[in-house]
């Protein structure tokens, strides 16, 4: 209910009175004021005015799960959002709540993680410093060998609402970490607990440098943030929002298989191709140039004596680029 008020507010440019309020839901105006005064113990600003009603003035930085439910548009992902102050990871979180029966589509996010981890257990940076850490849980009906489509699609939904969102220049560098310019801005990492023949659940864990205002000596080279590259903090409930609803149309359009248009969508986001590039696989190491993305969302890479390679895996470098 509060999430509806809340969404009513944000919708009105004047006072809204707590008599329409209150008819539009179905409920006294004695709980409309309950709703109003739970919203500002939280730190909404809300101008109250006897005879004219409640007029939203400003909204508290922290994620908050009623506003998140009010800014989501989605068919699937973020129907359930939860919010923490602080856990070890919002994957580990998510798997803990999956063992546990969650359902399809929720969203775990939080302030801070203590343990933090990108691709190949690396650490990944994720203090009370304005960035956004969060997961989401899918239950596909596919098998296992059916999920670079998913991978594909987390990484080209997450790039174009930053595009959508800042305007800035962001590009994927494959299969889904989020670049501008050279630098990170986005990790994504995908974790799976399937069965030979079928995929259990599908864990996607998002790490975005929003509001960081600056980054360790050791990161500083290789990393930046949307604000340090627009040089405004963002709305980070809002542009949460936005990921989800981009995440949603991407996966409603690309869960079961790439179409042609989907890999074309990608590779014009895709700021690893036709660059040279090293791959680490296995204890092998490839190098060559990326010249395309195969329809089932592998990188193809030429040798210089000529050898064509299809890459799905492994730890890829990009000249010029981190």
């Amino acid at each position: 209910m509060r999430s509806t008020i809340l969404s009513m507010l944000q919708r009105s440019d004047k006072h809204l009175s707590g008599e329409i309020i209150s008819e539009k839901l179905g409920i006294t105006r004695s709980a409309v004021w309950k709703h109003i005064k739970s919203l500002k113990n939280e730190g909404y600003e809300i101008d109250s005015v006897r005879n004219r009603g409640y007029k939203l003035i400003s909204a508290p930085s922290l994620l908050n799960e009623d506003r998140l439910q009010s800014l989501v548009d989605t068919s699937l992902i973020g129907k359930e959002i939860k919010v923490l102050k602080t856990v070890d990871s919002t994957n580990e979180e998510i798997k803990r709540l999956a063992r546990s029966g969650a359902e399809n589509g929720l969203v775990v996010a939080a302030e801070c993680q203590s343990a933090g981890k990108g691709r190949f257990s690396r650490q990944w940076s994720s203090g009370v410093d304005g960035g956004l850490y969060f997961s989401v849980l899918l239950r596909p009906e596919l098998p296992p060998s059916d999920i670079a489509a998913i991978t594909l699609a987390v990484g080209y939904a997450v790039c174009l609402a930053i595009i959508d969102y800042t305007k800035l220049p962001a590009q994927i560098k494959w299969p889904n970490d989020i670049i501008i310019g050279r630098k990170k801005v986005c990790g994504i990492l995908t974790e799976m607990a399937a069965q030979s023949d079928r995929v259990d659940h599908l864990i996607i864990g998002i790490g975005i440098n929003v509001n960081n205002p600056s980054f360790s000596a050791e990161l500083k080279e290789k990393a930046t943030s949307l604000f340090l590259e627009s040089g405004s903090r963002l709305d980070r409930n809002a542009f949460l929002a936005c990921v989800l609803n981009h995440l949603d149309t991407a996966l409603q359009n690309y869960f079961l298989s790439l179409s042609i248009d989907g890999i074309e969508h990608f590779k014009s986001l895709c700021a690893t191709l036709e660059r040279q590039v090293t791959v680490q696989r296995g204890g092998q190491q490839i190098t060559g140039t990326a010249f395309d993305v195969s329809p089932s969302g592998e990188l193809l890479i030429r040798t210089a004596e000529g050898q064509e390679i299809a890459v799905n895996s492994g730890e890829v470098t990009v000249q010029g680029i981190y």
